[in-house]
């Protein structure tokens, strides 16, 4: 059995971020700006205001709240869009801590409860993310530091279990680091289906570097009037805290038996490299201050693995390319492109692409190095790739899903990347891999990620997280993004020298 992608186009199509309810741990409020008149509120804002929804809408805000320092913030931020500002504001002669967005036509305000108690001061939370920093930015691997996030951010957050876990090229997520009490399942090297989390949801963490959903139990909040009156549409609420979550997460958290949830981001180069996961047994709140001092810890995370990501991948880039001036400086001396690169006695492609195998046909001249499957699959392999009108490199991690003469050879050629010399004659340079067989531990059947009802309109998480095991065969270790680059220079490295020769 061959790995195969599980990302959702259903659950990646659900519209997530326009609608029209708030989840019930705080108030939303979406004023004009300037004027600040009221133009749509959520429906338990009557405890704020103390009048009827009818009675809010269209009024000042001012009237009821202090805006001093809002109006300072829209006078720095008004012009950059989607900015997402805390500041706090003087409700009833309490200081409430707000979130302000500002979008062009209005601002969205997410007001904290006033009646939510803290037990620790942003003082004594900040004395711990110093050392929590410290801790991430002194780890050498990405293991290192993601078990270090795991453990600070459990310190600071008392969430009953936290994992980090990675995406891969097809957004399935595995278990690299994890913290939790014995009452939790245990999912460290586990991996979760693309499914999980859907495109959309993917998106929309690259707006928002957080999702908090302190009770999944919650009742939602309707918005009052349904239609924002500025854009005609439900309001966009991708980066805002209090967005309402879609039923079917919460039947899943309900399924993982856990009642309060948290994710943050990981990013590298500007891409979501990987979830920090928070559950909770019980419902748990977070505030606001606490909210942003765990954004502050993931984004120490997210540069640190961006570093060591990217000084690896440096030190791969920098061994390969002195590699490729070598077999360059070869093919040159030795005047031969066959023995140039086939070197068997030296530096040679194989080496260079950590491949087990190459094989060649240029000019009538039929060379191999390593081990290959028999002369006759290759022959025919060559007639293939030139049919398929490869005229860049070609590579694939599962070659037997695609020609199927390479299904009696999976130790020999599961992997493959072609470089073409001349298309017209068929002739390539073709390097191989053996298999690598896998087992993948998934957290439950990721054939069942969404289960529909007879009547093909409600659907549901999958139910169990118990490890499903998934055998990877005819599938070799994939080309890196590093290797790929090589063999592209050496591609038109080739190509110029076989022009220049003809000339």
């Amino acid at each position: 059995m061959s790995k195969k992608k599980y990302d959702s186009d259903f659950c990646g199509s659900l519209p997530l971020n326009h609608i029209n309810v708030i989840q019930s741990y705080g108030y939303l409020l979406v004023v004009e700006n300037h004027t600040f008149k009221v133009l749509q509120v959520s429906e338990n804002a009557v405890e704020l205001f103390d009048r009827p929804l009818q009675e809010i809408i269209g009024t000042l805000l001012g009237e009821e709240f202090d805006l001093s320092q809002l109006k300072e913030l829209q006078g720095r931020f008004e012009t950059k869009a989607n900015q997402k500002i805390p500041f706090t504001i003087m409700i009833s002669h309490r200081k409430t801590p707000v979130l302000a967005h500002f979008k062009p036509g209005y601002i969205i305000l997410e007001v904290e409860k006033s009646e939510v108690e803290y037990e620790r001061t942003f003082t004594k939370v900040f004395e711990e993310v110093k050392y929590a920093m410290a801790a991430i930015e002194s780890a050498s691997s990405v293991i290192e530091v993601s078990q270090a996030a795991v453990h600070e951010l459990r310190k600071v957050t008392g969430f009953d279990g936290i994992m980090m876990y990675r995406f891969d090229d097809d957004w399935n997520g595995t278990v690299i680091a994890e913290e939790k009490v014995d009452e939790l399942e245990n999912y460290l090297g586990h991996t979760f289906p693309g499914s999980d989390v859907p495109k959309q949801a993917r998106d929309l963490y690259l707006k928002n570097p957080y999702r908090l959903i302190p009770d999944r139990q919650y009742e939602p909040i309707r918005l009052y009037p349904v239609v924002n009156p500025v854009t005609n549409a439900f309001i966009d609420l991708s980066d805002c805290n209090l967005r309402g979550v879609a039923a079917v997460h919460l039947e899943y958290l309900k399924n993982m038996n856990v009642k309060a949830s948290m994710s943050f981001r990981v990013i590298d180069n500007d891409k979501l490299w990987g979830l920090i996961a928070c559950h909770h047994i019980e419902p748990l709140y977070l505030n606001f201050e606490l909210c942003a001092i765990c954004e502050l810890i993931s984004s120490v995370t997210s540069n640190r693995i961006a570093s060591i990501l990217h000084k690896t991948a440096r030190e791969i880039e920098s061994d390969l390319q002195n590699q490729q001036t070598e077999l360059f400086a070869q093919v040159y001396t030795l005047n031969d492109i066959n023995k140039g690169l086939l070197n068997a006695g030296g530096n040679n492609l194989m080496h260079l692409l950590h491949a087990t195998g190459v094989v060649s046909n240029f000019q009538n001249d039929y060379q191999q190095i390593g081990a290959v499957p028999d002369r006759d699959m290759i022959e025919n392999l060559f007639l293939w790739l030139q049919n398929k009108q490869v005229e860049k490199i070609f590579y694939t991690d599962h070659l037997p899903e695609l020609f199927e003469e390479a299904l009696p050879y999976p130790e020999l050629a599961s992997g493959l990347l072609a470089i073409p010399l001349n298309l017209e004659s068929g002739e390539f340079i073709i390097a191989f891999r053996p298999e690598v067989v896998q087992t993948i531990n998934w957290g439950g059947d990721p054939n069942k990620t969404i289960n529909f009802e007879p009547d093909g309109k409600k659907y549901h998480p999958r139910a169990s997280f118990k490890i499903w095991k998934q055998q990877v065969n005819n599938t070799s270790s994939p080309w890196s993004k590093q290797e790929l680059a090589v063999a592209e220079n050496l591609r038109t490295f080739l190509y110029e020298l076989i022009t220049k020769s003809k000339g």
